[in-house]
C-alpha cells in the first residue's frame, strides 16, 4: 500500500499548547510526513504586552542560527527542505506539547514535525500586508512543497492562508474549523471573518468540530464534516508519582479545597460565577492556570481567586489529582457557544467531580457532569460536590468517553483529509 500523502500544516504554533490539531497531527506522525507552519497575524496590530511578547518570541524564530537542511521526520523520504528557517525535528520535539511516551509515537520521544517559521508581516489587514505576506508565504511553502515526492494535504486551522490557494502544487486544501475566530476575544475579528469567507469557498474538504461551527460554514454553501474533541484516558488516568512537579510547588501556599480551572485566561471567563462563588466558599481557593491573553483585571481580584502560570501537559494530571472540583465559568458568548473546550472531555476523563457553563458543546455531558446557566446555580453545584464528589451516576455515564480517544479520531480526520 502507498504511503499516504505528505501534510502541510497551518495551526497555532507547535508545542505552544496541546490543541485538538496538534492532538490530531500526533497521532498521524508515525505514518506520514508532516510539515508544521508557525505563523502570525491574527491579532490587530497595537502595542500591548500580549502582543509584544508574541511578536518577541516571532523574532527569536526567525533569527535564530539556521539550521542545515534537515530530512523529514522518521527518516521518510529521500529529498530535504532547504529554507532559511526550518527547525529541525530534534529541535521540535524539544517544545512537543506531549509528554515521552504519551502523544504520538509511544516508546522514547514521540515523533514530531519539520518546523517551518517563515519570516511574515505581522498583520493581514491591509492591501499591502496580505500581498506581502502572499508573497512571503509562497516562497517558502512553494520550496516546500516542491521537495516532497507527491503534491502535499494542506490542512490549515486559520483563515490567513486565503490567498496561498493555488499559488503551489496541492494534492487537497482542508479547512479544520475549530473556532469562530472572527469573535474570538484579542483577535482580528474583521480580518479573520473577510478572510475566512474567501477561503471556504476554495476549500476541498471542510471539517468542524461542532454543529455550531457546521452551521457557521454553511452560510458559504459548504457542509462540513462533524470531528468532535477526544481524549487520551490513559493519560488522564494513569497513577500520579508521589512528588509535586515544580510547576505545581506554589499549590502548598493555596488553602484548600482547590476548585480549578486550566487553559487560556481571558474575557471569555464569567467573572459573576466566580464572585459569587468565591463569596459563598468559606474555605478553599479557585485557580485558574494557564496564559493570560489580556483578562478582565477584576477577576483576579475576586474573593478566593489565584492563579498560575501555564503547567505543562504533561503536569495537568497532577493538578487534577490535587483539585476537588474542575470548573469552566464560561461566558454565554458567540465565541462560547461556536466553541468546542478541549478540557471539557480531559475534565471528565479525570474522575473528579466537574461543573460547567450551559453551552451547546456542554450540554449533551449532563449525565457526566453539572451542567448549570447562572452564578447562583453554578455555586450550588461547587459546593455540592465540595461535600459529596463525583456521584456514581456520573461516573457511570463517563464510560462512553471510551469511544472518543484521539486516536479513533485521527483515523476518521485521515480519511476525510485523504478524500476517502
Amino acid at each position: 500500500m502507498p504511503d499516504p500523502a505528505p501534510l502541510i500544516v497551518f495551526s497555532d504554533d507547535w508545542g505552544r499548547h496541546p490543541s485538538s490539531c496538534q492532538h490530531l497531527i500526533s497521532k498521524l506522525l508515525p505514518h506520514r510526513r508532516v510539515v508544521w507552519v508557525n505563523t502570525i497575524g491574527t491579532r490587530p496590530p497595537g502595542l500591548n504586552w500580549s502582543t509584544v511578547t508574541r511578536g518577541m518570541g516571532k523574532l527569536r524564530q526567525w533569527v535564530k542560527q539556521p539550521t542545515p537542511p534537515a530530512p523529514l521526520p522518521e527518516g521518510k523520504g529521500e529529498k530535504e527542505l532547504s529554507t532559511d528557517a526550518v527547525s529541525s525535528p530534534a529541535e521540535s520535539r524539544a517544545s512537543s506539547p506531549f509528554p515521552s511516551g504519551r502523544g504520538a509515537g509511544g516508546g522514547g520521544s514521540p515523533p514530531s514535525p519539520l518546523i517551518l517559521n517563515p519570516k511574515m508581516w505581522p498583520s493581514f489587514r491591509s492591501r499591502f500586508a496580505r500581498g506581502l505576506n502572499r508573497r512571503l508565504l509562497t516562497r517558502a511553502l512553494k520550496s516546500v512543497a516542491d521537495t516532497l515526492p507527491e503534491p502535499p494535504v494542506v490542512v490549515t486551522t486559520i483563515p490567513l492562508v486565503a490567498d496561498l490557494v493555488g499559488r503551489f502544487r496541492v494534492a487537497r486544501w482542508v479547512y479544520y474549523c475549530v473556532d469562530d475566530f472572527s469573535v474570538w476575544p484579542g483577535l482580528d475579528g474583521r480580518t479573520m471573518r473577510d478572510m475566512e469567507a474567501e477561503l471556504v469557498p476554495k476549500m476541498d474538504v471542510t471539517i468542524a468540530v461542532s454543529e455550531t461551527l457546521q452551521a457557521h460554514l454553511a452560510q458559504w454553501g459548504r457542509s462540513a464534516c462533524l470531528l468532535t474533541h477526544g481524549v487520551d484516558l490513559d493519560f488522564w488516568r494513569a497513577p500520579q508519582p508521589s512528588g509535586v512537579p515544580a510547576s505545581l510547588r506554589e499549590l502548598a501556599t493555596m488553602p484548600e479545597p482547590l476548585v480549578a480551572y486550566w487553559g487560556v485566561i481571558d474575557r471569555r471567563t464569567d467573572l459573576a460565577f466566580v464572585k459569587y462563588l468565591g463569596e459563598a466558599m468559606t474555605a478553599g481557593t479557585i485557580l485558574f492556570a494557564g496564559p493570560h491573553d489580556a483578562p478582565d483585571p477584576e477577576l483576579l481580584r475576586l474573593p478566593r481567586v489565584r492563579s498560575l502560570p501555564p503547567i505543562p501537559f504533561a503536569d495537568l494530571p497532577a493538578l487534577a489529582a490535587r483539585a476537588s472540583v474542575l470548573i469552566a465559568p464560561y461566558a454565554d458568548l458567540p465565541v462560547t457557544r461556536a466553541m468546542q473546550p478541549l478540557k471539557l472531555k480531559e475534565y471528565i476523563a479525570t474522575g473528579k467531580p466537574v461543573v460547567v457553563r450551559r453551552l451547546p458543546a456542554t450540554a449533551e455531558w449532563t449525565d457526566c457532569v453539572d451542567v448549570v446557566g447562572s452564578p447562583e446555580a453554578f455555586t450550588r453545584a461547587v459546593l455540592v460536590r465540595l461535600a459529596t464528589g463525583t456521584p456514581e451516576s456520573q461516573l457511570v455515564a463517563r464510560v462512553r468517553l471510551k469511544n472518543e480517544g484521539w486516536s479513533a479520531k485521527a483515523e476518521l480526520f485521515a480519511r476525510w483529509i485523504d478524500g476517502k
